[in-house]
């Protein structure tokens, strides 16, 4: 046979070693030499349908916390509404404030200008000096009184001007984050309709679910239920994989369809309860 002639059995041996090399790989999953590794395990039917049941009840779980979280998100959202609506009226109540005190000062300015003419009038009817220089002194000092009153009153109008171009702004923005607070609302009203109605489906899987499961399973899984989730899960190296703590060999042995009841056993986890299942 010529050189070309052998390079071809070589090669065609060569890769039959291989496709052999790679078909007992897969078989043993080789961990060391010639010592095969664990193979994936099924889980029991009643396993199987516990670990259905479970699903349908993660998924009904899931959406009943969402569905009793829309009135506290409403409740939230109304809050911040009447927070925008409180400082509106706040800024309302202090243009109202700045106006009565304008108000007042425009009160007390018209009282002194009506004393301050009734002692023009009189100064001019006195005969005596001394009554003139005290009438005098009267309208010096009415007069004074008028200017600060004035004075004030122009500080209240720059005032009341700055507060009421400041409402119109704020205002503005109060009322638009109250418009996106209503459709927040809206939305969360609609959301709460579409979750009721995925619960009602929900609650038809998880109890279809329930059917195909063993009475005894099912009282099992349902005493569980009431104080923890998940209800079922692995073990990984001699550990729960609910609390992370280790579980004895008996509970392993279980859990890997070993022990005395075979498959059909539930194994639980004696430190926090849980059923167990193994999975390589």
């Amino acid at each position: 046979m010529n050189q070309g002639g052998y390079a071809r059995v070589f090669l065609r041996k060569n890769e039959a070693g291989k496709a052999v090399s790679l078909r007992l790989n897969e078989t043993f999953r080789l961990t060391g030499v010639g010592v095969p590794a664990r193979t994936s395990s099924m889980p029991s039917p009643l396993l199987e349908t516990l670990l259905i049941l479970q699903d349908r009840d993660t998924k009904k779980l899931g959406i009943e916390a969402q569905l009793k979280a829309v009135p506290r998100d409403v409740a939230a959202v109304e809050a911040k509404i009447a927070a925008e609506k409180a400082a509106i009226e706040a800024a309302r109540t202090e243009i109202r404030e700045l106006e009565t005190k304008k108000k007042l000062l425009e009160t007390e300015i018209g009282s002194a200008e009506t004393k301050l003419a009734k002692y023009r009038t009189q100064q001019l009817s006195v005969r005596k000096n001394e009554e003139y220089q005290a009438l005098g002194h009267e309208i010096e000092t009415t007069l004074k009184q008028i200017s600060e009153f004035e004075g004030q009153e122009l500080e209240l109008m720059y005032g009341l001007d700055e507060a009421k171009k400041k409402f119109t702004a704020a205002e503005a923005v109060l009322k638009a984050n109250i418009s996106g607070h209503e459709a927040r609302i809206k939305t969360l009203r609609e959301r709460e309709v579409s979750l009721a109605a995925e619960l009602k489906e929900a609650q038809a899987a998880f109890n279809l679910a329930r059917e195909p499961v063993a009475e005894p399973a099912r009282r099992i899984y349902d005493r569980i239920a009431l104080r923890t989730q998940p209800v079922i899960v692995a073990t990984s190296s001699g550990t729960c994989c609910g609390c992370h703590l280790k579980i004895s060999n008996e509970v392993e042995t279980a859990a890997r369809g070993k022990g005395p009841a075979g498959p059909n056993q539930l194994a639980t986890c004696e430190n926090c309860g849980r059923i167990v299942y193994w999975e390589s």
